[in-house]
Formats: C-alpha cells, structure tokens, sequence
C-alpha cells in the first residue's frame, strides 16, 4: 500500500483540461400537414337544409353526409359516392345537386338503371339538358336503342349548347354503329362537323373525329379511319387510344408540327 500507480506524480492542473463537446443531433422536424376541410358551396348545404323535413341535428347529419359523398367523388371512389347520395336522396329527392352528384357516381361506377333515374330527375327538376347524353349512353349500355332515340329527340329540343349537342351526337352514332347502321351514323357526325379540318380544333371537335374514325373502322373503311385517328393524334396525341388504334391499322403517329392552346380534358367517356 506504500506505493500506488500514481505514486511520485503531480495531476495536471485543471486549468489545462480540454473539454470535448460533442455536436448533439437534433430530431428533424416533422413536417405537419393540415388537411383540409371539405366543404359544400354555400347554396347547395343551404338548399338541403331547406328541404330536408325532420329534425336540426338529421338536418345537419344530411349536410354532412352530401359533403362526405362529394368528397368520395372527388377521390374517385364511386361506390360509396353513390352510397351515401343515395342516402340524401331519400330525404331530400327535389334537390337538384343531390340528384346530380349520385346519377354521375352512378355512371362512373357503371350502374346504369340508377344513373338514369337520378340524371333524368335532375332534368325535370332544373330542365338543364347537360347530362341527357349520360342518359343516353346509359340506355345505349343496356341495348335500349329507341330509348336512346327518344331521349337524343328530347335533347335537340331543348336548346343546348354545342358541347352537350355534340355529345348527344356522339352517343347517337355510337348507338346506331351497334346496330350496323354505318351510313347513318356516319350522316350523323359529318352533319355535326366531323369531317372539318380545323388548325385549333377544341376538344369536341377532337372528340367528333375520334368517334367519326371509329366509325369508319368498324365500318371497314380503313383508309378514312386511317385518316381522322392521325388527325386526332395529331390534335391531342394522348386522347384515348388513337394512337394504337393507328398502329393497328398499319399508320405510324404522325408528327405535331406546331403547337396548339391547351384544351380541357372531358371526364367523359367515348365508347
């Protein structure tokens, strides 16, 4: 025990010490994202409140049930878009918006009986024709060809604009294809303008042709579907599958040579 380790040395003085710090790291921040609130435009959650028979809280209960269908839609889940419209349709069947939102998730989610009851009443309630060539389409799936006559009739009568009579028309012709009915639904479209070469064609227009050149093909005609698919692909090379149904038909896709507006894209299907 006389002697340790340390025995005949002196500590270093204190003044001398280096202290180490280590750099500490800090937690990263977490990024907080606010998710935002989906809400109704004011008039439509005001005219549910209005009509809706019963007492505040189911009032409300209704409103947001339409919100929560509305935001489904939105996201593209149908199914249950047209769940809880249907929902709200039942307590409050005279709201046209109601009517509208569950007959177009009906139609996205291929439910064409119900498309067409709700799309129609929303066209007796308001008379606004937008949605009669859904209707048609829907008639057209079920292979209800007067129907779709009738209801195109209905259509031309009341007054709509170029983009609803265009897609009446491209129902119309569509539906007489089916039945082998080439010439006329042929007549169709050239007397809607499907045949005109346009340097800044809208989207009907690029539509029109599509449907004109699906004709054709069916038809036999190759060389004419040839024709307005380039023209289509040319137009908006990504619409639909222009450009493999010219490759099918032994064309390659031509070039675009100049650039053209950007034009909205329809939501719409072209069968």
């Amino acid at each position: 025990m006389d002697v340790t380790p340390s025995d005949g040395r002196t500590p270093d003085p204190l003044s001398q010490w280096v202290e180490e710090v280590r750099p500490t790291r800090s937690a990263p921040a977490t990024k907080v994202k606010n998710k935002v609130k989906y809400t109704l435009p004011g008039d439509v959650a005001a005219d549910v409140r209005k009509a809706f028979i019963g007492s505040a809280y189911m009032r409300e209960k209704m409103v947001i049930t339409l919100t929560r269908a509305a935001e489904a839609y939105d996201r593209k889940r149908y199914e249950e878009a047209l769940r809880l419209g249907r929902t709200v349709c039942d307590a409050v069947p005279g709201v046209a918006p109601v009517r509208e939102l569950t007959g177009l998730a009906a139609y996205r989610a291929e439910r064409w009986a119900m498309a067409k009851i709700h799309l129609r009443a929303h066209f007796a309630i308001t008379g606004d024709p937008e949605h009669l060539a859904l209707v048609m389409d829907c008639d057209r799936a079920n292979h209800r060809y007067r129907a779709v006559e009738k209801t195109f009739e209905e259509l031309e009568e009341s007054e709509p604009t170029a983009e609803v009579l265009a897609e009446g028309r491209i129902v119309m012709a569509s539906a007489l294809a089916d039945q082998l009915k080439y010439a006329e639904a042929i007549a169709l479209l050239t007397k809607a303008g499907a045949t005109k070469q346009l340097r800044n064609p809208s989207y009907r227009h690029v539509r029109l042709w599509y449907t004109l050149a699906d004709v054709f093909d069916r038809a036999g005609d190759v060389a004419s579907a040839r024709e307005l698919f380039a023209r289509v692909v040319i137009a908006e090379p990504d619409a639909y599958d222009a450009q493999a149904r010219l490759s099918e038909l032994g064309s390659t896709a031509p070039r675009k040579n100049r650039k053209r507006r950007t034009t909205s894209v329809s939501k719409k299907k072209v069968d």
